[in-house]
């Protein structure tokens, strides 16, 4: 475990100065407590490096469930609260992997979980369509089709279209 501390050591730290600033604001896009980030950063770095047995292993906070994590915030209107479901999440996991519970998910064509996959990021390129355009009359955040204002992802595109001219500010 020690041999390679001469090499290591000095990567450590260089990944420390970078994972530091990452973490505390992938926390503060969240709406976590920064102090979250850290220990985010910690068990990911740390605790996970240890555990896995993989030389090349990299983990941590991840920038792309910040969203998610924001949202989930918002609508459990509390910290606590949030942690609790994440806890509870947990469990059932281990719960579900201890009664091998994924064997499940061979009964699942990867076809349908590469249809929803793409059927994810082609509504991600659609909703980015009109911020493209300049046109960022919708909601910040939402994410699904049916829009909160009443319009869908595809009338939002048309409206922006119709909104577009280029060169006239």
């Amino acid at each position: 475990m020690f041999q390679e501390l001469k090499i290591d050591l000095p990567a450590s730290i260089v990944v420390f100065f970078v994972a530091v600033p990452l973490c505390l604001g992938i926390a503060l896009a969240s709406g976590a407590p920064l102090f979250a980030g850290i220990i985010a950063g910690i068990v990911g770095g740390i605790v996970v490096g240890i555990a896995s047995g993989s030389p090349l292993g990299v983990s941590g906070p991840a920038a792309g469930l910040a969203v998610i994590v924001l949202s989930a915030i918002a609508t459990l209107s509390s910290w606590s609260a949030f942690l609790l479901a994440v806890v509870l999440a947990g469990i059932i996991q281990l719960v579900m992997g201890f009664a091998k519970a994924g064997l499940i998910a061979h009964f699942f064509p990867s076809s349908v979980i590469k249809g929803m996959l793409t059927g994810i990021g082609f509504l991600i390129i659609l909703k980015q369509i009109p911020h493209a355009l300049g046109y960022n009359k919708g909601v910040e955040g939402d994410l699904s089709y049916f829009q909160t204002d009443g319009e869908t992802t595809l009338s939002a595109i048309a409206s922006a279209f119709d909104a577009f001219s280029p060169g006239v500010y």
